[in-house]
């Protein structure tokens, strides 16, 4: 008998799950599910995978967490199956996963605190996500996410140095710097180290470490020492991601974000600058309340004006008991529309992204059947068969819409 964990969401959920995997070891037969409370999509899907697991396997007890039961346990607990319900600190505490625990909704703490414990590996995974922020102290207004992780707190920098050390020794290749709001890293702790400071101080102590990549961050707040390693570390990979939302001042002053669109657009030229080649991610929301066409039409351009190959772009999805939930809403088949061109817009910038790497080299991270990514995060496949885990030197021979080709040097 064993536990079956079914994750959905963010990269905090992932590592998180590796933390119950290893708490819930004794439990016996189990499903854990790891809910998300992004957008009432991931929580469809999420009561979905419930009540498939109930039919298919009824009898086993059903677990549930994460972010949407943390906000709604008790309707949560009303799904076929499910035996317990546990929030986001109580998930991560070894005694609550005992045999014999209480069932039904646990004292859930409103405001999750402490520091994440960490898994020693990820099974069956050649990158590894590195928790070092937890939580959020802004408040954008289309987000219910601090209402499930609470407050900002991060991770010492000696703790993250001694993970990293755990993970390169299990035989992970790169680790992927991770939060809620990682750009937020250390405000909480003494003497206030940034983001950059410790990125360069697990480079330098983790000097085994071939590969280091960063979440999501927010463009406003990249500090200097950040800048630098972007200019001068090779290690750390030629790819931001950048958390966006919008291209139009107006939707973004309506989503009290922190960033405008020129600022927006001076730190992707900075990055450049910086490091010639960079691939640049973003995400994107479409049909935000209030969007008329012409402020889409703000973001679309934005698009292409940054020439951004790699989205993640999702329809605005209300979440109950956030600002933008009460403002005028865009219908959802628009919504879906604007979603739908966007990802074309960022389709085509791709396309041409993927273009410019053949006759390029690229060292490739096998992950599965052949298949990895670039340094540049571009998806890739080798013409031969290689070892997942293994770092593969390689020269891309082709492009298509599903990434780069290429062959083993």
């Amino acid at each position: 008998m064993s536990v079956d964990i079914l994750t959905f969401g963010c990269r905090l959920n992932i590592v998180e799950s590796e933390v119950m995997r290893g708490h819930a070891a004794g439990l016996g037969a189990a499903i854990i599910v790891n809910t998300c409370a992004v957008t009432a999509e991931a929580e469809r899907q999420a009561r979905q995978a419930i009540r498939r697991a109930a039919r298919a396997r009824p009898g086993v007890p059903i677990i549930v967490t994460g972010c949407a039961a943390q906000i709604d346990p008790v309707a949560w607990a009303a799904l076929p199956g499910v035996r317990r319900v546990l929030g986001n600190a109580e998930k991560l505490q070894a005694h609550n996963w005992r045999p014999g625990a209480d069932a039904g909704v646990g004292d859930i703490m409103a405001q999750p605190a402490g520091a994440v414990p960490v898994p020693a590996a990820f099974a069956g995974r050649a990158r590894a996500f590195l928790q070092v922020q937890q939580g959020c102290d802004h408040r954008c207004s289309f987000c219910i996410i601090p209402f499930g992780r609470g407050p900002s707190r991060s991770v010492p920098m000696g703790a993250v140095v001694a993970q990293a050390r755990a993970l390169v020794a299990a035989g992970h290749r790169e680790l992927v710097l991770t939060g809620v709001d990682l750009t937020s890293y250390g405000g909480d702790l003494p003497g206030r180290p940034r983001l950059g400071q410790l990125a360069r101080r697990l480079l330098a102590l983790v000097p085994e470490l071939p590969r280091l990549r960063l979440s999501s961050l927010d463009p406003e707040e990249i500090d200097d020492d950040l800048w630098g390693l972007l200019a001068t570390e090779p290690r750390l990979m030629p790819h931001l991601h950048l958390s966006l939302q919008a291209g139009s001042d107006l939707i973004l002053k309506r989503m009290k974000r922190r960033h405008s669109r020129a600022g927006a657009l001076a730190s992707i030229a900075r990055a450049r600058a910086l490091r010639p080649g960079i691939a640049i991610g973003a995400d994107l929301i479409a049909g935000f309340p209030t969007e008329t066409e012409a402020l889409f039409a703000e973001t679309l351009d934005f698009v292409e004006t940054a020439q951004l190959p790699l989205l993640h772009v999702f329809p605005y999805s209300e979440r109950s008991g956030t600002p933008a939930a009460r403002m005028p809403p865009v219908p959802v088949a628009v919504r879906r529309e604007r979603a739908a061109r966007l990802r074309a817009a960022g389709g085509r910038q791709a396309a041409a992204f993927f273009a410019a790497q053949i006759g390029q080299p690229a060292t490739v991270l096998i992950e599965r059947d052949g298949r990895g990514h670039s340094a540049h995060f571009a998806p890739v496949r080798l013409t031969a068969p290689a070892p997942a885990g293994a770092l593969v030197a390689a020269r891309v021979i082709a492009a298509d819409a599903d990434g780069l080709l290429a062959e083993a040097l």
